[in-house]
């Protein structure tokens, strides 16, 4: 796999190349043979991250930060359940949630109760509870994107916008409390 896409590098089809939903593991080793072998070597790792599933920071983080792989973070909403829009076991017509239940990952008990304090945080800080789960994300040092996604434009203007919200110490020392009494509750 990594000769073909250093072949479509020399050819000049791609300029890059990286992974998707790999663990450190996986990466490392993709690492490693593109080096033994001389090749050009992954660039990005496409993994969730958000809120509610932070386990990127388990080890992925570090090789992020010292082989220069950046993440493209998807599901940074957690499949829109951090904009809010589920809370009190709401089901907005037309919504990922509503039409396909059977992406349960982020509404377990441990989701939801984390869900609703990281509401009370944005409420209480006069933040819109999405830009500021899509700021967390923003501030990490190992993310390269940020894939956002928005069923309307005033949704994907609220997403872009986020870039320009800063996370005041309070906030975040909310947000790890959070973190630390609900660690990972969507992997």
């Amino acid at each position: 796999t990594i000769q073909a896409l250093n072949d479509e590098i020399k050819k000049g089809r791609i300029r890059a190349y990286g992974l998707s939903n790999d663990t450190a593991w996986g990466l490392m080793r993709y690492l490693w043979e593109a080096d033994k072998n001389g090749l050009i070597a992954p660039l990005t790792v496409q993994n969730p991250y958000s809120l509610l599933n932070r386990l990127y920071e388990v080890g992925m983080a570090e090789i992020a930060h010292r082989e220069n792989v950046g993440l493209l973070a998807y599901s940074p909403l957690g499949f829109g359940v951090l904009s809010g829009k589920y809370l009190g076991g709401k089901r907005p017509a037309g919504a990922r949630l509503t039409m396909y239940d059977r992406f349960a990952r982020y509404t377990n008990d441990q989701a939801v109760s984390a869900t609703e304090q990281y509401a009370k945080i944005a409420a209480d800080a006069g933040l819109d509870m999405a830009q500021m789960a899509l700021a967390f994300v923003n501030s990490r040092h190992f993310v390269t994107s940020n894939i956002i996604g928005a069923t309307t434009t005033e949704q994907l203007k609220s997403n872009i916008d986020s870039i320009n919200v800063t996370l005041t110490p309070d906030v975040l020392d909310a947000i790890e409390a959070v973190h630390a009494q609900h660690p990972n509750p969507s992997p």
